[in-house]
């Protein structure tokens, strides 16, 4: 299948960096939240349970939203979707700069930033990227996006942990606004919408084909276990490590170490995944997640241990994106692309919703995280075993408009 031509300067080389910075700044902003979660609880005289909570309804929401935000971008274009996504963003960080009621919390860092992200997303980059890269490359490039982008996490984590130091949390919020406003002048670069190749086929079509298709539903039930794992440890880790008596910069820099080995993990997924078969590299991810959970359970809570499981989770850590939007794609092509993964990041975001949420109240009840680390490992176990009999092959009329 023929990549969509680029218009004038917009070559593809550009739309792929374009793409970079708007996950950059958009995910690299979000992996700085768990940072906030103990001082924020504190200052605010709150249970960990209302931050958590806020978090949680951040990724129901960004799930929720962004099949409508992905239909968007097939049909208009990616460019307003990301202009309202950063200004959503910009104000939700606002408001919880200037946040004193839980209210504030689940309004600002839960539905606006959560408006925000489904704005600024995977689904909305890789969407712009697969329009203007070949099908051969398409794991690749989509695995290079991803890898770059988590620059962002290995970046922001350790910086916002200074800023933190530096001028408490509420000062860095702001600062964060303004910072995801570098998302707007993208919108110029990463606009326009997919192409029809072959027979055209309406967006109902394409939603009532892909329900259809027994492992478009496994990958939508394997992806909720990544939301849960991702946002468990991205929201309470840096919590589980200082309440295990490390200091508060041993989490920061364990989740920059999960943002600067997952550039490795992102771009090897995309070159693999170009080579073998998705659904097995998926569920060795998977498999791969149930044992280091384990084994961080049983392996004594020093300094090293905590940056080594950072190190290693940052192998597995998104990883598994470039692998399932590439299955997406090679299943059922790129003309609705950005909807399909969209429906497949909701079940990432739901199971995003729980593992946040229930981190907290977990905590709240017993005062210990173990259990929701046990769950994290059978979860891992389950995603393994879904992937395993999904079928990979593109359907019948994508083959053909390929040749």
């Amino acid at each position: 299948m023929a990549p969509a031509r680029a218009d004038g300067w917009r070559t593809p080389l550009i739309v792929f960096f374009a793409a970079c910075l708007l996950l950059f700044a958009s995910f690299g902003i979000r992996a700085t939240f768990g940072l906030y979660l103990q001082p924020v609880s504190a200052d605010l005289g709150w249970g960990r349970e209302i931050f958590a909570l806020a978090i949680a309804i951040q990724n129901i929401v960004v799930g929720l939203a962004q099949p409508f935000t992905s239909a968007i971008a097939d049909r208009y274009g990616a460019g307003r979707t990301i202009i309202l996504g950063g200004l959503a963003y910009a104000g939700g960080l606002a408001l919880m700069a200037h946040a004193s009621t839980p209210l504030d919390a689940y309004l600002g860092l839960g539905v606006m930033i959560g408006l925000g992200l489904s704005g600024t997303s995977f689904a909305i980059a890789f969407g712009a990227v697969a329009r203007v890269v070949s099908a051969e490359k398409r794991s690749l490039a989509l695995g290079m996006v991803g890898s770059i982008g988590s620059i962002g996490q290995f970046a922001m984590v350790p910086m916002g942990q200074a800023f933190l130091a530096a001028y408490g949390w509420a000062t860095v919020m702001l600062i964060l606004a303004a910072l995801i406003l570098i998302t707007l002048p993208l919108a110029g670069v990463l606009k326009g919408k997919p192409a029809d190749h072959g027979a055209p086929q309406s967006l109902r079509d394409a939603l009532r084909e892909a329900s259809g298709h027994r492992g478009y539903r496994l990958l939508n039930c394997g992806f909720f276990v990544c939301g849960f794992h991702v946002s468990y440890i991205g929201t309470h880790l840096p919590a589980y490590v200082v309440d295990r008596g490390l200091s508060p910069q041993i989490g920061a820099w364990a989740l920059g170490l999960v943002g600067l080995f997952n550039i490795v993990g992102s771009a090897l997924a995309g070159v693999l995944g170009g080579r073998f078969s998705k659904r097995y590299l998926l569920s060795g991810l998977y498999f791969a997640r149930a044992i280091l959970f384990t084994a961080f359970l049983f392996t004594p809570m020093t300094a090293a241990s905590v940056l080594l499981f950072g190190a290693i989770m940052g192998l597995l850590w998104l990883s598994t994106v470039p692998l399932t939007s590439a299955m997406v794609a090679q299943i059922f092509g790129p003309r609705y692309m950005a909807t399909l993964f969209g429906i497949v990041f909701l079940s990432h975001q739901v199971g995003a919703f729980l593992g946040a949420w229930l981190g907290g109240y977990v905590f709240d009840l017993t005062g210990s995280y173990t259990l929701v680390w046990w769950m994290s490992a059978a979860l891992g176990l389950v995603s393994a075993a879904l992937h395993l009999p999904i079928n990979e092959k593109p359907l019948p009329r994508v083959a053909a408009a390929a040749e």
